[in-house]
């Protein structure tokens, strides 16, 4: 029997999305806490050395850092959405934080503060999802996720990031995917996936939308023109 688990949450933390994606799929009951990241409760500062979330609370036991919290659910629980074979699953590890350099790359681009800056964001951005395409040519031919026909924790990785792309379809201006059919293609499983639809807040698109606005940055701009 597994302890309680309480998450602990921000509304639109992409790595959040992953743990409960993970949850989803293991079919693991838990609480889900969120917390206002700039309004820290004393509380959560005593459970999360980096201040980040999220933090799986395992009983009274925190663990924190996304990845590692995942790592935890699929070595603990049955079905695992690693590979057995180790250097398969190495290399999932290792695309997994390719997820999290692609992460990066998108806060480096809602994050610009000219058109200068903004494109060679875009650029950068680009190329992840060439090299995405192209390691998909070699993994996914036989089915929709990033292993073929099933789920694993590449797809858990990824599918957060794939959603902030719900608010920049919208901007005719970014464009980073037109060469990644795909890329395109696992994106939309990924979104017909429940464990994916479930992991973020219902009004999460409108909850991004006004949050990339509110940093009045180039993207910022470029939204409220699209408004």
């Amino acid at each position: 029997m597994h302890p309680n688990f309480k998450l602990i949450s921000h509304l639109l933390c992409p790595y959040v999305q992953r743990v409960v994606i993970v949850l989803q799929e293991k079919h693991l009951p838990y609480e889900r806490i969120d917390i206002d990241l700039a309004n820290k409760p004393d509380w959560f500062l005593k459970v999360s050395a980096l201040g980040k979330t999220p933090v799986l609370l395992v009983g009274q036991q925190p663990i924190f850092e996304s990845a590692v919290i995942c790592e935890y659910l699929d070595e603990t629980t049955p079905q695992p959405l690693h590979p057995l074979d180790p250097l398969i699953r190495a290399q999932h590890r290792a695309w997994i934080e390719f997820a999290s350099s692609t992460l990066n790359a998108i806060g480096a681009m809602y994050s610009a503060n000219n058109d200068q800056t903004f494109g060679a964001a875009c650029d950068n951005l680009r190329t992840k999802f060439i090299q995405l395409e192209a390691e998909l040519s070699r993994t996914a031919a036989d089915g929709p996720y990033f292993s073929g026909a099933s789920f694993c924790m590449v797809d858990a990785a990824f599918a957060p990031v794939f959603r902030y792309f719900d608010v920049f379809d919208t901007i005719e201006a970014i464009d980073v995917l037109s060469n990644a059919p795909k890329v395109r293609a696992w994106r939309a499983a990924l979104q017909q996936r429940p464990s994916v639809q479930k992991a973020a807040h219902a009004d999460y698109q409108r909850l991004l939308r006004e949050f990339l606005i509110r940093r009045k940055t180039e993207l910022s701009r470029r939204l409220m023109l699209d408004a």
